[in-house]
């Protein structure tokens, strides 16, 4: 079977970055090769921030191996849209890596964004339609490639934006990815086989998959004493996002879906790989959204740093550390599953499931406050007793007493 290869990619992506990200750990912690905590960090202890190197050269070991599998030669077909994937991909982990050493300037960092996304819609990764109610609109080159890089520049910038809290955004990237790995390749290869040019986008969620559970182990919270040993930082981060979009943006670069004459469960089930990432994209967008706007009115650049994203809400409202981003993992599992579902059952049936999940998320992440509101209640309803009472009094109520 050909999902076999798939994982064959996806486990080398995985143990080259474990092992990649295991000896980085111990050369950092030997030479002490980590940055100085900053007032706006979640961790009280220095960790390093190299996991995005370990992660890049576990994905590029994926596709070298990839390259030579029979059964995955079709991804190659057009191997200089494979490079030009790579190409951006070292020039994101660059200049995230120099970012967390050198600390740069937003707008080195938003140049260098921008270089990338022009590099993928340059050689042909770009979106060339946007789907309308029956029909499938053509763009343009210049809407073309305008409309690219500000959806790669934006996807990065938001997965970016959440990367503040121990396996965050790899979880994330694991659970969106895993399920959009399913759903194109069950349009691929099932009965509603659509198009082959489903497997560049396949190849590059399934080894982004592999990178990111290589990492995870020692990027992850295993409880309040046993935080991450390493970060993936500005780098990996970026090399996410950037992947993401890359394989989205990969099935928008042909236009031979056919959707005419096909009812509404079959249309959503089409293009089920399209809605998934921007449904799960919803919230670090939201959370990009309201820190430029926070930004902007502070008179700032809308790229500074603070900690006011939602994962440091999260922490606020009193979740712990390991409850907000298991919170997290709640929210983009509903919306994946929901998407994966549209593949199997009626649109309603999957809508219906993802409303449900919603609200159990949405109770589970608003259960601190409602605890907070029930103390306060009750500490305002009983009349303060013994030793409180004295502590509470008036110096002049003290001393007539």
């Amino acid at each position: 079977m050909r999902i076999v290869f798939y994982v064959a990619a996806g486990g080398v992506a995985a143990v080259v970055t474990f092992v990649l990200a295991w000896l980085t750990v111990k050369l950092s912690t030997r030479y002490r090769l980590y940055p100085k905590i900053r007032e706006r960090d979640v961790h009280t202890r220095p960790t390093p921030r190299l996991g995005g190197a370990a992660m890049f050269l576990g994905v590029l070991a994926a596709f070298l191996v990839a390259s030579f599998l029979p059964p995955l030669e079709v991804a190659f077909s057009e191997p200089i849209r494979v490079l030009a994937v790579l190409g951006s991909a070292a020039i994101m982990v660059a200049i995230g890596i120099a970012d967390d050493i050198w600390d740069l300037d937003w707008l080195t960092k938003l140049a260098g964004q921008i270089i990338a996304a022009g590099l993928l819609a340059w050689q042909g990764v770009s979106i060339t339609w946007i789907p309308l109610p029956g029909t499938l609109v053509l763009l343009s080159p210049y809407v073309s490639l305008a409309l690219t890089i500000f959806i790669v520049v934006l996807v990065m910038n938001a997965i970016n934006f959440i990367d503040g809290l121990d396996g965050l955004v790899a979880g994330v990237a694991i659970i969106a990815n895993g399920a959009f790995f399913i759903c194109t390749y069950v349009i691929t290869y099932g009965p509603t086989e659509q198009s082959n040019y489903f497997n560049l986008p396949e190849l590059i969620a399934v080894v982004l998959v592999g990178a990111c559970v290589g990492l995870l182990p020692l990027n992850f919270r295993w409880g309040e004493r046993r935080p991450a040993k390493l970060f993936m930082g500005d780098g990996g981060a970026l090399l996410v996002g950037m992947l993401m979009a890359a394989s989205t943006i990969s099935l928008t670069s042909s236009s031979d879906l056919n959707i005419e004459q096909q009812d509404l469960s079959t249309l959503a089930a089409t293009f089920a790989p399209v809605i998934l990432p921007v449904a799960v994209l919803v919230v670090p967008l939201l959370d990009f959204g309201l820190a430029v706007l926070r930004r902007l009115r502070a008179g700032k650049s809308p790229f500074s740093a603070d900690r006011q994203h939602l994962h440091h809400r999260l922490l606020d409202m009193g979740h712990s550390h390991l409850h907000a981003v298991l919170i997290f993992y709640a929210w983009t599992a509903v919306v994946a599953t929901g998407c994966v579902l549209l593949l199997f059952v009626p649109w309603w049936i999957a809508l219906s499931v993802t409303l449900i999940g919603l609200v159990v998320c949405g109770t589970v992440t608003l259960a601190p406050l409602s605890r907070r509101k029930a103390i306060e209640a009750a500490a305002q309803s009983s009349p303060p007793t013994g030793p409180i009472s004295i502590a509470r009094l008036d110096p002049l109520d003290k001393e007539s007493a």
